[in-house]
């Protein structure tokens, strides 16, 4: 079965079991777009920046939303749960340009080994990419070098992004609980979706 067939199937099956009428314009007019992106030429972009960490102090961007009962026990902070809405610039200097927000949820959720398991949204605020998304999950163990994680979708300009990211800790200030994390991003998504 091809890959516009089984398209086709899983769409005809959610509009059975939503009981949606086949009447709606708008729906079909999305249906049609969303086949149009299936068969669309990709590009493929490297993006590079920088992700500012204030994890504590009076402007902190981290804030813990829950914790287990052995959060405290464990050297891995296991169980921990925070979320985020952290500054992206384009150097690793806080002042540099700003080109949007890191937003996200992070779990501790290695008992033995530090390792957190992410759902990040860069949200872009200018550029070329202004007002569109990425969407960044998976598993981070955060003493590692080059930690690799999936890009699984976007919004805007990203729409149907597929890739990966490889970040690493440029910098951490214990005395100020700052952390300035790298990131590089390579993705593919469709080149021209106005035309669509």
């Amino acid at each position: 079965m091809g890959k516009l067939s089984k398209m086709d199937s899983l769409v005809k099956a959610v509009k059975e079991a939503c009981g949606s009428s086949n009447g709606h314009k708008k729906e079909k007019d999305e249906e049609v777009k969303f086949k149009k992106l299936l068969q669309a030429k990709e590009k493929v972009v490297k993006l590079h920046f920088f992700v500012q960490d204030a994890l504590g102090g009076p402007n902190a961007t981290v804030w813990e939303v829950a914790r287990s009962e052995i959060t405290s026990t464990k050297t891995t902070s296991f169980g921990q749960v925070r979320v985020l809405d952290d500054v992206i610039t384009a150097e690793p200097d806080r002042n540099s340009d700003k080109l949007g927000r890191a937003q996200g949820v992070i779990t501790f959720a290695g008992l033995e080994e530090s390792a957190l398991t992410m759902s990040l949204n860069f949200y872009f605020t200018s550029g070329n990419y202004s007002g569109s998304t990425l969407c960044v999950v998976g598993r981070n163990p955060i003493s590692s070098k080059n930690r690799e994680l999936p890009v699984v979708g976007g919004t805007g300009v990203f729409r149907m992004a597929r890739g990966y990211s490889i970040s690493n800790t440029y910098s951490y200030d214990a005395a100020t609980n700052y952390g300035v994390l790298e990131y590089t991003v390579y993705v593919a998504y469709v080149e021209d979706q106005d035309s669509i």
